[in-house]
């Protein structure tokens, strides 16, 4: 740098004049949690009264529970960011989610993004419709597996193919967009052992999926669903370059897309947090 630039470039001074940043956010065991893992991990500001209802089950009855602290910090973030969502959960899941968002969603892993008004981004359903329908017979051959697998009487397996509809052309089509498996005794090992058979399932099963393993969650995704997918097709189309972005993420699936920010974090518990090196 010459010494002519140096003089030119101006120090730094405050300003009222606020520009949001950009606030990517993973959702559960990061913002938020069931009793079960906040018990596990010790959190603070987690007594009985302290707790803030985040997350119903299917029944309409409190599941997840946000501290003191992350009450705090989700508060936060709307009041001084935009917040952007960005959750393996799908269209009907984050309806469950009790908190209001106002910006971009990406939802599904990545495969499904609604903007502010809660539409489907158009171009985005499209590009991945493009990705999925090719993969349909493959996914409906291991749904046969697993669903014959969940009904014997000794599996333990809960299946859940996550389904959503996807433009072609003027029609809509309804699509699998990845498989979930939980065990119901919550058996992570069980579920680790499962992933290292999966590669077996089907021929050439790496060259169209990868395998998502966190606590009691076991995910087959195409290679084309991920959260970097999307939120790097947000960064390049839609969201303004000159806006700071930040973000946060539990899990190392969440890492990926983390890395596309100017800044990112984690919270001091969960799975990306216990494989630090």
């Amino acid at each position: 740098m010459n010494s002519n630039h140096k003089e030119k470039t101006p120090f730094f001074q405050s300003s009222l004049d606020i520009t949001k940043p950009y606030a990517l956010m993973d959702l559960d065991d990061t913002l938020f949690q069931t009793q079960r893992k906040i018990d596990a991990w010790d959190l603070p500001t987690t007594e009985p009264e302290s707790l803030v209802c985040a997350t119903v089950n299917k029944q309409g009855e409190p599941l997840s529970m946000m501290s003191q602290r992350q009450a705090v910090f989700f508060n936060w973030l709307l009041v001084s960011t935009e917040l952007i969502v960005v959750t393996a959960r799908d269209r009907h899941e984050i309806k469950r989610v009790k908190l209001p968002f106002d910006s971009w969603q990406v939802l599904t892993h990545g495969a499904v993004i609604l903007s502010a008004e809660g539409y489907l981004l158009s171009t985005w359903q499209q590009h991945m419709y493009e990705q999925l329908a090719p993969l349909q017979d493959k996914l409906n051959q291991l749904s046969q597996v697993f669903t014959h697998y969940s009904k014997n009487d000794g599996s333990q397996l809960v299946f859940t193919p996550h389904i959503d509809s996807f433009h072609n052309g003027s029609v809509n089509e309804e699509l699998i967009i990845y498989l979930a498996i939980k065990h119901a005794h919550k058996d992570h090992q069980a579920l680790i052992e499962l992933a290292k058979k999966l590669p077996t399932l089907i021929r050439n099963f790496d060259q169209y999926f990868y395998v998502h393993v966190n606590a009691n969650n076991l995910a087959i995704l195409p290679h084309a669903v991920h959260k970097h997918h999307a939120v790097q097709f947000l960064l390049d189309n839609h969201l303004d370059s000159q806006r700071p972005s930040f973000g946060f993420g539990d899990s190392l699936a969440d890492l990926p897309f983390l890395q596309l920010l100017d800044w990112y974090g984690m919270p001091n518990h969960g799975q990306l947090h216990d494989n630090l090196i």
